[in-house]
C-alpha cells in the first residue's frame, strides 16, 4: 500500500525499498551481443582502472608496504583517524575539525540521510542527474522529491520549484558539483539565494563535489561551502579526485552555518560510531594513495583532453550532431536528431553497430534525443565508436 508521501509497502518478503529486478531492451540487447561473442565499443566506461588508467601496482604495493606498521593496531575513530583527516584537511583547504571519513559518497548519503531525515521526509534532487539518488534515498525510507536544472545556454537551478519543495517539508537539497552528466557547476548568483531558502526553512545544503576537480575553468566553480547561511555538507572521495575506486575513501566536510556545525558532527559521529565501515589500512597509507592520485587526476585530465579534441574535430563533418557545452566532470553530452526515440537508436547502435552509449532518458533529461558518452575511454575504442556512432547522421 502507499505511504503519505508515495513510498510503496508490501506484505511480500523482501522489502518495498528495493526494486523489482528488471531486463531492460538496452541490457538485453547487450546481453544478447556478448552471448554471440561479438565486439562491443563501450563508450560508457566511467572506472578508470577500466580505461587504461589503472595506476603503477608496484607503487601502490609499496604505499601499504610502508604504512604497514599504523595497519597492525586497530585503534577506530568515528571520524576517521585524526592523522588522516589533517591530510585531506592540509590537502584541500579545510578544517580536520570539521571532516569526517567514510567508506564512499554513498555512504556519505546514507549517514546525511539518517542526520537530517525521518522516515518519509522528502530531500530535494536534481534532474537531470546521475540515476542514483532514488535507491539511496528509498534504502533510508526517504523520498526524493526532484526539481529541475534548466538549460537556456547554461544550466540554471529552478529555484521557484526548489522553494515549494522546502515549503512542503523537504529536509534537504543536493547539488551534484558539477553535475553528473551535465558537467555544470552551481552559478555563484544562486548559490546565495538557495542559501537563503534553506536557512529560511532550517534545511540544509548536500553538495555532491566529487567531480569538482576536473573543471574547465577552475576560477569559476562554487563550492557550497561558499556561503554561511545554510548548513552545508560538500562529499569528497579518492575514487574520482584521485581516480582510485578501488581504494574506499571519502569524507563529508561541513560548512556553511556555524551555529549548526557543532551538532551536525556531533549526531554524524553518533551514526558513524554505529557502524565504523572505514578500514585502517587505507587511511594509514593516505598521504602516499594522495600521491599516487595526483598522478592519476593528471592523466584523466589528460585522457579527457584528448577525447574531447577528437569529439569537436569529428563533430566539425556533422552538422546534425552538436556538443552541450560542460564546464567539468568527465562526461560528453550529444544532441542528436530525433528521428526515433533514445531507447530505438541505442538498442540499434548495439545490435547494428556494435557501440554502447548511454541514452539521456536514463538520466531524466526532459526531451529527445540525447546521448551521453564518457571521456574516460581509451582514445582508439572512442574514436572507433564515435566514427560509427555518427555514421548514422551522416547525410
Amino acid at each position: 500500500m502507499p505511504s503519505a508521501c508515495g513510498l510503496r509497502y508490501s506484505t511480500s518478503m523482501f522489502s518495498s525499498r528495493l526494486p523489482a529486478p528488471a531486463i531492460n531492451r538496452l541490457s538485453g540487447a547487450i546481453a544478447a551481443r556478448k552471448a554471440r561473442g561479438e565486439e562491443l565499443l563501450d563508450l560508457t566506461v566511467s572506472n578508470p582502472t577500466a580505461a587504461g588508467l589503472a595506476p603503477d601496482a608496484d607503487r601502490l604495493a609499496q604505499a601499504f608496504g610502508d604504512s604497514a606498521p599504523s595497519m597492525a593496531r586497530y585503534a577506530p575513530d568515528p571520524r576517521g583517524h585524526r592523522a588522516a583527516r589533517e591530510i585531506i584537511a592540509q590537502a584541500f583547504q579545510l578544517d580536520a575539525d570539521d571532516l569526517l571519513l567514510c567508506s564512499c559518497s554513498s555512504e556519505a548519503y546514507g549517514m546525511l540521510f539518517k542526520l537530517l531525515c525521518n522516515p518519509r521526509d522528502g530531500v530535494l534532487v536534481p534532474r537531470p542527474s546521475y540515476p542514483l539518488f532514488e535507491q539511496l534515498t528509498a534504502l533510508e525510507g526517504v523520498e526524493a522529491v526532484p526539481y529541475r536544472l534548466h538549460y537556456d545556454g547554461a544550466w540554471r537551478l529552478d529555484l521557484a520549484a526548489i522553494a515549494q519543495g522546502l515549503r512542503s517539508g523537504c529536509r534537504a537539497v543536493l547539488v551534484v558539483n558539477p553535475n553528473n552528466p551535465t558537467g555544470s557547476f552551481i552559478e555563484a548568483d544562486q548559490l546565495c539565494p538557495l542559501a537563503d531558502l534553506l536557512a529560511e526553512h532550517d534545511a540544509a545544503l548536500i553538495g555532491d563535489e566529487v567531480f569538482f576537480d576536473y573543471a574547465i575553468d577552475a576560477a569559476a566553480r562554487t563550492s557550497v561551502l561558499d556561503q554561511q547561511q545554510a548548513l552545508a555538507f560538500s562529499l569528497g572521495g579518492l575514487s574520482k579526485w584521485a581516480g582510485l575506486p578501488q581504494m574506499k575513501l571519502s569524507w563529508i566536510a561541513l560548512g556553511g552555518s556555524e551555529a549548526r556545525r557543532p551538532e551536525a558532527m556531533a549526531r554524524l559521529e553518533l551514526i558513524a560510531d554505529t557502524y565504523l565501515c572505514l578500514s585502517t589500512p587505507v587511511q594509514a597509507a593516505l598521504s602516499e594513495l594522495l600521491a599516487i592520485g595526483a598522478a592519476q587526476r593528471a592523466a584523466i585530465k589528460k585522457r579527457i583532453a584528448e577525447n574531447i579534441t577528437a569529439l569537436s574535430s569529428a563533430l566539425e563533418a556533422v552538422g546534425a550532431v552538436t556538443l552541450i557545452p560542460a564546464q567539468g566532470g568527465w562526461t560528453a553530452l550529444l544532441r542528436v536528431p530525433a528521428l526515433q526515440s533514445e531507447e530505438e537508436l541505442v538498442v540499434s547502435l548495439v545490435q547494428e553497430a556494435g557501440v554502447l552509449v548511454h541514452p539521456g532518458y536514463f538520466f531524466d533529461f526532459e526531451s529527445e534525443a540525447i546521448l551521453v558518452l564518457s571521456l574516460l575511454v581509451e582514445p582508439s575504442i572512442f574514436s572507433e565508436g564515435l566514427s560509427r556512432l555518427l555514421d548514422r547522421f551522416r547525410y
